[in-house]
Order: C-alpha cells, then structure tokens, then sequence
C-alpha cells in the first residue's frame, strides 16, 4: 500500500514536471518564432525607418497576446510570467554593454558633464517633480492604499526613459554632438533611475527629515562611484590578463568567452553587492572597448563586435515582444474593469508629469550648459533641445521591470491599487512607444533638416581635418581618439583649465594614458603576436 501510494506521488509529480516542461518548450518556441518574425519585417520595413523595431515589436506582440487570449477563451493573454529577475540578470546586461562598447567614446566624454548634468541632475528633478505632482493628484483618486514609498517609487519608475526610437532616427555620423547627449543621457538616466529606486527601497518614508535626505543622497552618490569603479575594474582586469596571456595565440574563442563572462562577472558581482549593475556593465563595456578590444587578435575583434550587437538586438526585440503580449493581460485589467474611466485618468495624469517633469529640467539644464560655452557653435540650439526632450518622454522595458518590482510578487498582484499602477505603467510605455515613436521621425526632420544636420556635425567638432576623420570613424577602428596619432597641444596656463576644460582634462588624460595605462593595459599600439609567427612578429616589431 504504502509503495503504491509513493509511486502514484511520483507518477504525478512526473506528470507536473513534464507539463511544466511542455509549457517552456511551447514558450521558447513561440519567443523564437516572433523574434525571427521581428526580424524579417524590420528588414522589409528599413527603407521606412518610422516603423522602427520597437514599435514593430510592440505591435507583433500585441497581435500574438490577442491570438493567446482567443486561443485560451479570455483566460490569459501571454504563456510567459513577467520577472524583474529574467529583466534584470538576463535581458539588460547585453543591452547596456553593447552601449558601452559601442559608443564613440570621444564624443561621449567630450560632451560628459552636460550628459551627467542631464543624466543625473535631471532625473532627479523629473523625479521630485513627479512624485510630487502623483501625491498632489492621485492621492485623493479613490484608487487604492498607495503608501509615501508607493509615490516615491513611482517618481523614480516614470523618471526612467526609453530614447531608442530616437537614436534610431538620429545618425551618430550627421549629428554626433546630439546623438552622444541623446545617448549618454538615455543611459545615466536610466542607472540613476535604478539607484534612485534602489535607495528609497532602503529606508522608512514614515519619518523623512533632511538627515534622511542627505543619507539618500550619500547613499546615491556612494553607489554611483561604487558602480563606475567597479565596472572599470573589471575592464581593466579583463584587458590585463588577455595582454599578458596572448590568450589568442591558442585559441579565438577563449579570447571572446573570456571578454563576454567578464563583462557579465562584473555586472552580476555589482548586483551582489547591492550596487547599479546598469553603470557598471556600461563602464565595463567603455573600458574594453578602449583597451582589451586592442589586445585581441583580429578575427576576435571581428567577433565580439558583432556578438554583442547581435545579443543586444535580441534581448531589446525580446523585451518589446512581451510588454506588447503582456498589454492585455487579464489578471491585471480585471481589476479596473469596472471603472476603465479612471485608469485612464491615472494614466493621463502620470503622462502630463512625463512631460512637465521632462520640459522642467531640458530647457533650464540645457540654458546652464550653454552658459559654460564660449563658442555658439557649441551650444544647445532651441531646436536641439526640443529634440532633446521629446526623445526622453518614451517609456520602456525598465520602467515596466520597476513597476513590477514595486506593485507585484512574481508577476501576479491582488490589490487594486497596484494592478491600476501596472496598468497605467503599460499604457503609458504602449502609448509614448508608438504615438510618439512615430512622430519622432518627422519632428526630427522638421527640427533638424539635412543641411542643418551636417552644419551640427562641423561645429560639434573643431574645425580641423583630423577631428571632421575622428567624428566618422568607429571606436575601435582607426579614431583619432583613441591615441592614433593625435597631436596635442599642452595647455599653458590655469585660464585654459578654466575656459576649455575638456581640452585641457583631455590633455593630461592622454599623458596619463600613454605614460602608464597602456604600457600595462594594452590598447591601441598593441598588437598581440604568437611566438614563432613571422607574420605576427613583424607587426609586433613595426608599433
């Protein structure tokens, strides 16, 4: 009997277990599908660059949740339970690395202080301005039990933006001053969001006075040179040890393994430590870019520039899939079902604080940047900024991964006041994904017609032949930049520190760079050869 009785337990648990399966099986299928399909639209769609991908995602996602949903006689809309975890650990690594490693690093760093100034101060008004506005009109809404922590954290999820449909809009070659402000400050915004988020989660909003304040404001500071140090580190780490082993002269694949689990080392050791994984694995990526991408041999450059494009592209098509599955997910919209009135006036109430919290901080911010300038050409025009702000007031994948850290347990929640919230987060991400995703395109041209286009790429740079090269060529192939024969002029006095202090931080950078970093580091100049190789040792012999 009591035999019996265990083998019926394990007969069923292996039903449950193949079920279980079957249900993965089914849903990795159907994942891989739709991404294939993203793919095959988009390339018949590249001629018609405002149907992006994202939107092309977001629009094949919603198709297939409506087909789940008939399938499943209204039960569920998506076969895939949303996890911060799956977000967090697997998708935004490769997407925030690839930006990293991808970037123009000169621009980036010529134009660092203004993105910081938008990236970091700027959220921090959009935040304030936003949790501020939710409590002033939605506290008295009747939409459920939301706590201060609710209204902080939801300053801190709307704070977060989403510029890929605007990059993918703007070239990086017509438009690099803008594209690096667009770019770099998409990027700061959305590691200052996740800390912000982070930090009010770790302390008690009952009692706030301006000790607590400044404790948010260490606590914030301290994560946000915590993460970046530690990010180059592991850079720097990764760039030593491919130098000193010449890894490639036995094998290539060692050579890209060893750069893609370092760079994601990195990232899962910051998230142990409680520290912004998002500016870590960036900072990562900016410094193997700069120096272990040199150390490697040929055909490994080849490979990890495309592989981690290529594992961005899909984590990004991915994302966008689900939170288009996941806009007609029953569980979440029965909740507000008897009053659909209202969801919709959260939800325009937290998209006018988008945009009044955006507008709050672009035109002022932007209005202190230009002051610093001493050239008009190197100044945020009018149109510039208009730019600059409607390419931060979509809403994307990290705000959605917050939104769900805050309001749910395992992708599920029973309380009405949060099933409004996450419904209201996926509107808002839906409507500003699309409406304002297709409006990008013609507002870019209209703001920034193609002759104006090439006149910002000119004054972006100094007028000199060797900087118009270095604006059009890559990070790692042949930039100015990155060492390759740039003659710099030593700064004379302390008034030059003042007035071009980028110049002049540049300057002493590359002594340092030169002197120090890249006799130990590697980078560009070193090529790496296998003993016994004529080939090799003749270029090794020519640097």
């Amino acid at each position: 009997m009591a035999f019996g009785f265990v083998a019926q337990q394990f007969v069923r648990l292996g039903k449950v277990l193949a079920t279980s399966d079957h249900a993965s099986v089914v849903s990795i299928n159907l994942f891989v599908a739709l991404i294939c399909g993203c793919i095959v639209i988009g390339h018949l769609l590249e001629e018609r660059r405002w149907m992006n991908e994202s939107i092309t995602a977001l629009v094949i996602g919603v198709c297939t949740g409506v087909l789940i949903l008939l399938t499943s006689k209204g039960k569920s809309s998506h076969i895939l339970v949303f996890s911060e975890d799956l977000f967090f650990i697997y998708l935004l690594p490769p997407i925030i690395f690839n930006a990293g490693f991808q970037v123009k690093k000169k621009q980036f760093f010529r134009n660092f202080m203004t993105i910081m100034l938008f990236g970091a101060v700027g959220t921090l008004i959009s935040f304030f301005i936003i949790f501020f506005g939710a409590i002033a009109l939605l506290r008295n809404m009747d939409i459920g039990s939301l706590g201060i922590g609710d209204f902080l954290a939801i300053g801190a999820i709307f704070s977060a933006t989403d510029s890929v449909c605007t990059l993918q809009v703007l070239n990086q070659d017509e438009t690099p001053f803008l594209y690096s402000l667009v770019f770099g400050e998409g990027v700061v915004n959305d590691a200052t969001s996740v800390v912000l988020f982070n930090a009010i989660q770790n302390f008690n909003p009952v009692h706030i006075d301006a000790i607590i304040i400044l404790k948010i404001v260490a606590d914030f500071s301290y994560l946000f040179l915590s993460s970046t140090l530690l990010g180059a580190f592991g850079g720097l780490l990764s760039a030593y040890i491919i130098k000193k082993l010449y890894i490639g002269r036995h094998s290539t694949d060692r050579e890209v393994a060893l750069m893609i689990l370092m760079a994601y080392l990195s990232y899962m050791l910051t998230e142990l430590l409680n520290l912004s994984g998002i500016l870590t694995v960036f900072f990562c990526g900016i410094v193997m870019s700069h120096y272990t991408w040199h150390n490697v041999t040929e055909c490994s450059r080849v490979t990890t520039k495309h592989a981690f494009a290529t594992l961005s592209f899909i984590a990004e098509t991915f994302l966008f899939l689900y939170i288009g599955m996941d806009v007609l997910d029953i569980e979440k919209w029965k909740f507000v079902s008897n009053s659909p009135g209202k969801s919709l006036s959260v939800s325009s109430i937290l998209l006018g604080l988008v945009l009044v919290g955006r507008a709050a901080f672009v035109f002022p911010l932007s209005f202190l940047s230009n002051l610093t300038k001493n050239s008009p050409h190197q100044r945020i025009i009018f149109k510039q900024q208009v730019t600059i702000w409607w390419a931060g007031l979509m809403r994307g994948a990290v705000s959605i991964a917050l939104a769900y850290n805050q309001f749910t347990r395992s992708g599920h929640t029973e309380l009405r006041g949060n099933a409004i919230m996450i419904t209201s987060t996926i509107t808002i991400v839906l409507f500003s994904t699309v409406v304002f995703g297709l409006v990008t395109k013609p507002l870019v041209s209209f703001l920034l017609p193609h002759s104006a286009k090439h006149l910002s790429s000119m004054s972006s740079e100094p007028s000199s032949p060797q900087s118009l090269l270095s604006s059009l060529l890559e990070h790692g192939q042949g930039s100015v930049a990155d060492g390759g024969g740039e003659i710099l002029t030593r700064p004379s006095s302390l008034r030059m520190l003042l007035s071009k202090p980028t110049y002049t931080v540049h300057y002493y950078w590359r002594k340092f760079d030169d002197a120090f970093m890249r006799p130990v580091f590697g980078g560009r100049g070193f090529v790496p050869f296998s003993p016994g190789s004529p080939t090799e040792q003749s270029l090794h012999g020519r640097i």
